[in-house]
């Protein structure tokens, strides 16, 4: 049923109906999961909620943005308290179509002036409305809107102002004439006197619904013998939700510590819970590449560094780019893709990387080895989908994602934007060179070598590289085969062009967004990455 049709349905039931209020997301869900039928979206508990007074303080698109969360998280009505409509009945034609939009079903408007103050506040000071101005409010928004069922409410204000029952049943009156599908009559009074003398002399079939904030004594039994259609509970829940926050923090501040609040709050798995955790896993398993749960991540930092001071107590991998260290940036991303069994190989001041969540393999010769050497001590890896990066490298995170999702069984990231000729890179040449037409379409690795002629020259091995299970197989073995005292030697080029005897190694073509931190330059580039 739509949930206009639903919020008519409550206004014109022959029992008494509840309506909640609520002012977010959270509370929207809350009170759906309690048993309500329907929302009321408090104008006051809203502001509240964005630290600002009830007086129209926020604008109504805040006001919009927030019922549109509202309205997301649930499937039961919202009625929006819509204060004075945020202007004339221009502004109120607006406000119906942005709330059709977003599946809001009905609107209150009170017939008081623009910016309105809480009835609660001098209500006897507050002016209110012309009649004919305000019942051309309520034809307007009836005509403007487009779904038959959507319901506006008008909020009688003459008992908040003083002006007693003749005003108020002149005022509904003339509200139900021009087309309102319900009345809210409001008071302030500590008894229930102003509605059951309304109730007395209301004789119109159209709906009344009461805000009992201030009689609240009241037994509800009487309102069901006075033919009250509707009762809105209006501001409990953020009432409520400020009492405990203040008991919380008030705790945590005095005590110093949680542990005298921690079995008085809810878990964090019930706010997961309420935000609906477990769709977003389901849906991540219908929707993302699927990847091999024993996929693993390898990054050696086993390395010696010559950056000064900086790596006087630290390898190059726990150096910091705008607070976060090249090794948890490299983690960070792998966790992005659910790749939660990582190695480090470490070496040169070892000490100092200590992940409890990760493998930590030792390279003690690190000093007189190279990378094939780290790959050979971290080979049980290969006995599994993976990926291996070098520990001092940036790079984006659709990196990780072309090597997780290759068909190829090895595959690296090359970089064809690189600058030819340096030393110390290891300049690859490809099947094919890098072409924007066709991207990526499966060039294969050729020769690695760092003195390749410039003509042969179609990029740079980044130090990324991934691998399927038969991969990794193929990887395994060819590291077994090789003489250990060869391997601890070896070049990842010298590597590489082993394995191209023996199967296709697939090239990865990007332009840029990597860096392989070397100098302090380095680090100022890499920044950008953590802007």
């Amino acid at each position: 049923m739509k949930k206009t049709t639903q919020l008519k349905s409550l206004l014109t039931s022959k029992s008494l109906e509840f309506i909640m209020e609520a002012h977010n997301g959270l509370s929207s869900k809350i009170v759906e999961e309690t048993g309500f039928k329907g929302i009321w979206a408090s104008g006051l508990s809203i502001s509240a909620s964005l630290g600002v007074r009830d007086n129209n303080e926020a604008s109504w698109t805040q006001i919009i943005d927030v019922l549109e969360f509202m309205s997301d998280a649930t499937s039961i009505p919202i009625l929006l308290d819509g204060d004075t409509g945020y202007g004339n009945f221009n502004n109120v034609r607006r406000l119906v179509n942005k709330l059709e939009q977003r599946q809001i079903a009905g609107v209150c408007i009170e017939d008081k002036l623009f910016p309105k103050t809480n009835s609660f506040i001098n209500g006897e000071q507050q002016t209110l409305a012309d009649i004919h101005e305000f019942s051309g409010k309520i034809k307007a928004a009836k005509d403007t809107q487009k779904d038959p069922d959507f319901c506006v409410v008008a909020r009688v204000e003459a008992f908040i102002a003083g002006l007693g029952l003749e005003e108020a049943l002149n005022r509904a009156h003339a509200y139900a004439d021009a087309g309102a599908d319900a009345l809210l009559i409001h008071s302030k009074k500590s008894s229930p006197e102003d509605i059951v003398n309304f109730m007395s002399h209301w004789n119109k079939p159209t709906p009344i619904i009461i805000v009992p904030t201030k009689y609240y004594s009241t037994p509800t039994e009487l309102f069901e013998e006075i033919n009250i259609s509707t009762i809105i509970w209006a501001n409990h829940t953020m009432r409520s939700a400020i009492q405990a926050m203040q008991k919380t923090t008030r705790s945590i501040y005095n005590a110093q510590h949680l542990r005298d609040v921690e079995q008085s709050i809810v878990p964090v798995s019930e706010v997961f819970r309420i935000q609906g955790a477990d769709e977003l896993v389901s849906a991540e398993k219908q929707y993302l590449p699927s990847i091999d749960q024993n996929f693993s991540a390898t990054i050696l930092c086993a390395g010696a560094s010559d950056f000064g001071t900086f790596t006087e107590s630290k390898p190059k991998s726990l150096l910091t780019i705008n607070g976060t260290s090249i090794l948890d940036a490299q983690i960070d991303i792998y966790s992005k893709f659910s790749i939660n069994q990582i190695s480090i190989v470490r070496g040169h001041h070892k000490d100092a990387i200590t992940h409890p969540q990760c493998q930590l393999i030792d390279n003690d010769e690190y000093q007189t080895t190279r990378e094939v050497y780290s790959m050979y001590l971290a080979r049980k890896a290969f006995e599994s989908p993976g990926i291996l990066a070098y520990g001092d490298i940036i790079f984006r995170d659709y990196f990780v994602h072309e090597c997780v999702n290759s068909d190829e069984d090895i595959r690296i990231i090359v970089d064809t934007a690189c600058p030819r000729g340096e030393q110390n890179r290891d300049y690859i040449q490809a099947s094919n060179p890098y072409s924007p037409i066709n991207f990526n379409q499966n060039e294969s690795l050729i020769k690695m070598d760092r003195n390749l002629p410039l003509d042969q020259i179609n990029g740079e091995f980044i130090g990324l590289m991934g691998w399927s299970a038969q991969g990794g197989i193929v990887i395994q073995d060819l590291l077994n085969r090789l003489p250990l005292n060869e391997l601890k030697d070896m070049t990842i080029s010298a590597f590489f062009n082993h394995l191209t005897q023996s199967c296709n190694v697939k090239i990865i073509y990007v332009k840029n967004d990597w860096v392989d931190v070397n100098t302090i330059r380095d680090i100022s580039d890499a920044s950008s990455f953590y802007a």
